[in-house]
């Protein structure tokens, strides 16, 4: 008998999703947001999206395009919807308010009661003219856990600055380590701020889900995607640089090993290097320069960081005359870290890739028999819980009579 219990328990929790249950009002916009809400629609949350009756999300009308006749950076037909939103509003459901107006507000005050968690992108400041900020919320539901993501913070003297993320790549420092040394500040080569700042906000919510599960109650999550960046950009100590009379700007380089650079193969690059001594005399061995150790120069790190330029000389030498599959051959046989560098464009054509699951077509809300480019699964695999982004993003308005009636119990018609 027990055996047969357990067994049920066990194929439950198969399909169960670890946010199952969880409500999330979704006032958010662009992509820090909407990077959150994703991953929580992903475990499993019933994400409500909240737009402006007159406006919509503003991604949905972005190009690039995607619809029945493909992608396009021009609407086809007046189907075809941004392959922003597509990516960021699946597993969502969508409903309009007019929060300027007294029956949006009021409409949005009764879904607060039922809510677990709201997650906001605005400005600092817009929350408290339309009347809906923590301190508002929190007086209708002590348990609410309210996300806000702004630029900067709630709070010190840049609170209220607009930003977008290139221009938090460049307030966080960001960008004064990014690039060649001779050459301009560069930003990376996606919106890293909008996406570290969704994955700590995400992470946010978690904890404190987990928390009001102990205490009863909810909290204020301040998220500055400024604050975001600069905490795991200073791993490295950069406020030493100028006294270690090191480049802040190190190109492709790891400052704190030698070698370890991206290398011109003849066909292409590959990104290679030693992060021991064992791993600097694999190289010798296998690059068949075994005198060098005695070298002076290259006996240590230290060392060879000081002299990184002639490292960096030799290594390039002996890669500039092979095929990247050879250099990859040569170091996997002596188990030196290397890796060509794969193009994102065809990234799902690597065999790892596609064996993880990563990716996946983009599904379309009107064309169901069309599918879309790649985009990215949950990227966490759980041995139990289930995680899916599978259902297409919502159309305007779609679920609004199911979420009256099924949060609130209003017959309330579109």
């Amino acid at each position: 008998m027990c055996k047969e219990k357990d067994s049920i328990n066990n194929n439950h929790s198969t399909n169960e999703r670890a946010l199952s249950g969880i409500k999330v009002l979704d006032l958010t916009r662009y992509l820090s947001g909407p990077q959150t809400t994703l991953f929580l629609a992903a475990l499993g949350a019933e994400v409500v999206k909240i737009d402006d009756p007159g406006q919509g999300d503003p991604v949905r009308n972005s190009p690039p395009f995607f619809g029945e006749n493909g992608v396009s950076m021009t609407k086809s037909s007046p189907l075809d919807i941004g392959i922003a939103y597509l990516k960021r509003a699946r597993s969502k459901k969508s409903i309009e308010l007019d929060l300027k107006s007294e029956e949006g507000i009021n409409t949005f005050m009764k879904l607060v009661e039922k809510a677990d968690v709201i997650v906001e992108n605005f400005r600092v400041g817009v929350t408290k003219r339309l009347g809906i900020d923590y301190e508002k919320l929190k007086s209708k539901n002590p348990k609410i856990i309210y996300c806000s993501i702004t630029g900067f913070g709630a709070t010190g003297p840049d609170a209220t600055k607009k930003a977008f993320d290139a221009t938090v790549q460049a307030a966080s420092g960001l960008m004064s380590v990014t690039g060649e040394p001779d050459g301009l500040p560069m930003k990376i080569g996606s919106s890293m701020a909008d996406s570290i700042a969704g994955t700590f906000a995400f992470s946010g919510v978690l904890a404190s889900l987990f928390r009001r599960e102990k205490t009863g109650r909810g909290e204020f999550i301040d998220v500055s995607m400024t604050d975001c960046l600069v905490s795991l950009l200073y791993d490295e100590p950069w406020d030493c640089f100028e006294a270690l009379e090191l480049n802040q700007r190190q190109g492709n380089r790891i400052m704190r090993f030698s070698p370890f650079n991206c290398y011109a193969a003849k066909d292409g690059a590959v990104v290679m290097g030693a992060a021991s001594q064992k791993d600097w005399l694999a190289i010798l061995k296998m690059i068949d320069q075994p005198n060098l150790q005695q070298d002076k120069k290259f006996s240590n790190i230290s060392n060879r960081i000081e002299n990184n330029l002639e490292v960096d000389a030799i290594i390039s030498g002996w890669a500039n005359t092979r095929h990247v599959e050879d250099i990859v051959r040569l170091c996997d046989k002596h188990e030196v870290s290397c890796h060509p560098v794969n193009d994102a464009a065809h990234i799902a054509d690597w065999i790892q890739i596609a064996d993880r699951k990563i990716l996946a077509p983009l599904p379309h809300p009107h064309f169901s028999n069309v599918k879309g480019p790649l985009a990215p699964n949950f990227p966490v695999k759980f041995s139990d819980s289930k995680t899916t982004l599978e259902n297409p993003a919502p159309k305007p308005n779609e679920h609004f009579t199911e979420i009256m009636e099924r949060w609130l119990n209003d017959g309330v018609s579109n």
